[in-house]
């Protein structure tokens, strides 16, 4: 079988493991959305924390509580790191440095899991394990509920009220992600994935020395870190390591894992606004973005430019032979194109539009499908965009799911689509400037740019994935992509929720014959082609100084 057609089929079977989840899991979590039960476990948790499950919040609320556990949660995994020294299954290692502490903790909890360290010569089984595992879950259960509140500002009118973040926080986690995740746990175990507390231990003698290794809970925390769209991985090689993604298998299923909540919620938001279709429209946009994007990754890695490239079938080089061209591009595209950042090869060694293509997809602001959760009301957001543009086009007010975008609602759109842009083109900008900086590039010229780039693309965007060849730890890139992290995780949630009070306030308008159809692939084309203008008119001189230049000169 040539491995070509070993990628497609690989990404065929991929499309229809996702189709058979889409309206089960879609229908499950609009049930524990909506449900008004609470299950025994839930009951204590919220006894624990102090909280009301039953209180309806408003969006001012609702965004106090999302920063209010955020900011502890921060607090609390950077101590925990400071302390390591002291903890027992440390394996030996030290406490971590401040600045290094900071950034790990802003990037868990930021659902960005950006690592500048070495994972198996840095953290020990406490850190990994009680606190980012544990953050693995909360923040990607935190993405989903800012989105369900976004819904429900659709879904409800006459109130400001959009539900209660600490039970759809305690929900996600306990009905949604830890079930999935057991499931998962273990078909990674059974394909070869590790889990276990063992320490530090000689694996065999290498050009005169010992190579080492060290064990741990490996597959709890792969199963989530895909799940959750997180993407941080036990071990510095992350998904291209054999204890994290054993075989062939093991990399398809982890690519399910990426992308079946984030396509799932489009079934969960038609269902509680109360029109499929909508779902499926929403649905179509991300799916035609997601295929153009995988066809144009295989064919540029695929594609021959010399003897060498011939001779290993296409762009081998970075790759895991087990996994392949088509594997590899396939599982690129799926975390960046959602917020997971998770890597089974070197993004780095990828052809210059290949690398390019990375980058596009996080710059899109990764909604096809996304991120838990943020993929969904990011591209909702873009809907509103969208819908706006039609509405000048023709003269008439824009409406989306019988409501009114009006000045307020299309001011906290378009703040929304502006922060992102801005974090990664000043950051970038900045370390290109100053003088110290740049010495962190590996490379000179178009690709050491397309370095820094990446790195603030990927940490304001949350996705958390390495060009690699890029010097991070430093006391520069530690403080400032952690604040890109922050900023680019929060400050959009802040014009999220304000959008959803604004919505739930309104009266319903009903349809009439000048509205426009938003469940229709008129719609859908419209949606695709405001997204890539956007982003292409944001974007395009900063990827021309990077890949686009590196691959016309190639």
């Amino acid at each position: 079988m040539s491995p070509v057609l070993a990628g497609v089929l690989q990404f065929l079977a991929l499309c229809v493991a996702l189709a058979l989840a889409y309206r089960p899991l879609g229908d499950y979590m609009a049930r524990v959305y909506s449900s008004e039960k609470h299950l025994r476990v839930e009951k204590w948790i919220y006894k624990g924390i102090g909280a009301n499950p039953d209180a309806e919040m408003r969006w001012t609320a609702y965004l106090r509580g999302v920063l209010a556990f955020s900011a502890v949660s921060v607090l609390f995994l950077y101590l925990l790191q400071r302390v390591q020294g002291s903890l027992p299954g440390s394996l030996g290692f030290t406490s971590i440095d401040p600045d290094q502490a900071f950034n790990t903790a802003a990037s868990f909890v930021a659902n960005t899991n950006w690592q500048s360290y070495y994972g198996e010569q840095a953290m020990g089984h406490v850190v990994q394990t009680g606190g980012l595992a544990v953050q693995n879950f909360v923040s990607a259960a935190v993405g989903i509920a800012v989105a369900v509140a976004l819904v429900r500002g659709f879904a409800r009118s006459h109130t400001g009220e959009l539900g209660n973040f600490w039970s759809d926080l305690v929900r996600g986690t306990v009905r949604i992600l830890i079930p999935i995740s057991v499931v998962g746990a273990l078909v990674l175990v059974a394909c070869g994935t590790i889990q276990n507390f063992s320490g530090i231990h000689s694996v065999g003698q290498f050009m005169g020395g010992s190579q080492q290794w060290n064990g741990g809970a490996v597959a709890s925390q792969e199963v989530i870190k895909e799940l959750g769209t997180n993407g941080g991985g036990y071990f510095n090689a992350n998904s291209a390591h054999p204890f994290e993604n054993p075989n062939g298998f093991s990399n398809l299923f982890e690519v399910f894992l990426i992308l079946v909540i984030p396509f799932a919620l489009t079934r969960t938001f038609g269902k509680m606004v109360g029109s499929v279709k909508q779902g499926y429209a929403i649905l179509a946009t991300m799916a035609t973005i997601w295929i153009g994007f995988t066809a144009l990754m295989m064919w540029t890695e695929f594609a021959h430019h010399g003897p060498a490239f011939d001779l290993a079938g296409g762009a081998m080089e970075g790759k895991e032979t087990r996994f392949g061209i088509g594997g590899s591009a396939i599982f690129s595209v799926a975390t960046t194109l959602t917020s997971t950042g998770a890597v089974n090869s070197f993004h780095s060694s990828n052809t210059g539009l290949g690398g390019g293509l990375n980058l596009l997809g996080m710059q899109l602001g990764e909604i096809a499908p996304g991120g838990t959760g943020s993929g969904l009301y990011g591209m909702l957001i873009m809907a509103i965009i969208a819908v706006f543009i039609a509405g000048l086009m023709v003269g008439r007010t824009p409406e989306y799911l019988g409501k009114k975008i009006g000045t307020r609602e299309i001011k906290f759109a378009a703040c929304y689509i502006l922060i992102t842009p801005a974090l990664v083109l000043v950051f970038t900008s900045l370390s290109m400037a100053l003088p110290t900086p740049p010495n962190s590039m590996l490379n000179p010229g178009a690709h050491g740019f397309s370095e820094i780039l990446y790195a603030f693309t990927s940490g304001a965007n949350n996705n958390g994935s390495a060009f690699a060849g890029l010097s991070a730890d430093t006391n520069w890139f530690n403080t400032m992509i952690g604040l890109a992290m922050l900023l680019g995780r929060f400050l959009p949630m802040v014009f999220v929720l304000a959008l959803a009070g604004s919505l739930a306030e309104q009266r319903p308008i009903p349809a009439t014959a000048g509205t426009l159809r938003t469940s229709k692939p008129l719609f859908t084309g419209l949606l695709v082609g405001t997204l890539l203008i956007i982003t292409g008119l944001t974007y395009f001189p900063a990827l021309a100084l990077g890949p686009l230049a590196e691959g016309l000169a190639s």
